[in-house]
């Protein structure tokens, strides 16, 4: 895992200094959860060339725009409004399928109900996941584009009980999809995308379910996708609201670093 660290090393909401992207040279799987990030064009080198060879991406919440980089950075193009001709909106985009759009739904005032593609249940993704799954984070504006393969929607509801009415004012948008990125020469990388994924999301037995076949799924291993996979958690998960400055401080990575590690460590500052 790789974390944003401040310079004590600690563990950093929203810091761009990814030590360790050296780890993509070999990695089966990239699992990106990012907001708004500009790290050195030395460390990003470690993403061009596992895109380029089609690896596979798993994208979480504001991975939809992962990147905001200057124009004139050598890394632009991955920035979620880029300009570059043949890699327009970035990262989210080319890669994920969509950058980011918009909020459709208030975060801790309105939660969210992921409703599963009635025509999609077939799909290996959904095996086991059951429908109506309950998040805390408000949902994104999800717009499918025709080569998206939707697995399921999101409807904002009109509290956080997830007994509550769904907004009749927001109507339900993808918010869970499977499509395949263009690598270059040829190549495609398979991609399983997911509008939520806050903290608090992973709580909910189905919408970790989803995810895990997702992470499955994206790695070519659908066969192995059963609707009883064990999904509990390993080690305690003890998230925090998701805010800003909300995460707890003074955390190093080697503390996450067991199966049995805490996650998040009490907080301490």
């Amino acid at each position: 895992m790789i974390f944003g660290v401040n310079q004590e090393g600690e563990i950093q909401a929203g810091s761009s200094d990814l030590r360790g992207m050296k780890a993509l040279d070999d990695a089966d799987l990239l699992v990106i959860f990012a907001r708004f990030l500009n790290p050195s064009a030395e460390q990003m080198a470690h993403l061009t060339d596992y895109l380029a060879r089609g690896g596979p991406v798993v994208g979480l919440r504001t991975s939809s725009h992962a990147f905001k980089i200057p124009v004139d950075a050598a890394t632009a193009r991955y920035s979620f409004d880029s300009k570059v001709e043949g890699y327009e909106k970035g990262f989210g985009h080319q890669v994920l399928g969509n950058t980011w759009v918009g909020h459709h739904g208030d975060n801790h005032r309105q939660g969210t109900r992921i409703l599963l593609e009635e025509e999609a249940k077939g799909h290996p993704i959904l095996r086991g996941v059951g429908d109506r799954a309950f998040c805390y984070a408000g949902g994104y504006v999800g717009e499918a584009a025709p080569d998206f393969t939707v697995l399921a929607k999101s409807q904002p509801l009109m509290s956080m009980d997830p007994a509550s009415d769904a907004d009749p004012n927001k109507v339900a948008m993808p918010c869970a999809w499977t499509r395949r990125y263009d690598a270059g020469e040829g190549r495609k990388g398979r991609v399983f995308h997911s509008t939520q994924g806050a903290s608090q999301d992973f709580l909910d037995d189905s919408y970790r379910r989803l995810v895990i076949n997702g992470i499955f799924w994206a790695l070519g291993l659908e066969d192995r996708i059963r609707p009883d996979l064990a999904v509990d958690f390993v080690g305690p998960y003890q998230p925090g609201d998701f805010k800003f400055e909300g995460e707890v401080k003074g955390v190093k990575p080697d503390e996450l670093s067991g199966f049995e590690s805490p996650i998040m460590p009490a907080k301490r500052r």
